[in-house]
């Protein structure tokens, strides 16, 4: 999501912030990968609706996000944390083996790459 924050007038710090419930599976509970959350909100603020007669604003949103996730899972089979870590980081033991072998840095980095480069790519589309 910070990589888009200056497109849609937000400041990188606020884009941050807002995204970081999302870490970890939302909220370091092993859930949806939050790379693939952060390209939710993304779309939701390129495309979302304002209004609540918006339809079509609605229906156009939920399609990419369908989208984005069918892409994700292709390549990764899974949109879940804790699957793609292979690590359940809602146990402090979790967290603590996650920390030592790196995972946020390394592991993490490529579901976000994956999920940006969907992403940009659903935005060109």
């Amino acid at each position: 999501m910070a990589s888009f924050a200056n497109d849609f007038g937000l400041e990188r710090e606020l884009a941050l912030r807002m995204a970081c419930g999302f870490g970890g599976g939302i909220g370091g509970l092993g859930g949806t990968c939050g790379a693939v959350t952060g390209a939710i909100i993304v779309l939701g603020l390129k495309y979302g609706k304002t209004r609540p007669e918006d339809e079509a604003a609605k229906q156009k949103t939920y399609r990419l996000v369908r989208e984005l996730i069918r892409r994700f899972e292709e390549g990764h089979q899974t949109l879940l944390c804790r699957d793609l870590i292979g690590i359940d980081l809602s146990t402090p033991e979790g967290l603590k083996a996650a920390q030592e072998k790196k995972v946020f840095a390394t592991t993490c980095s490529s579901f976000v790459r994956d999920a940006l480069e969907i992403l940009e790519q659903l935005l060109t589309e």
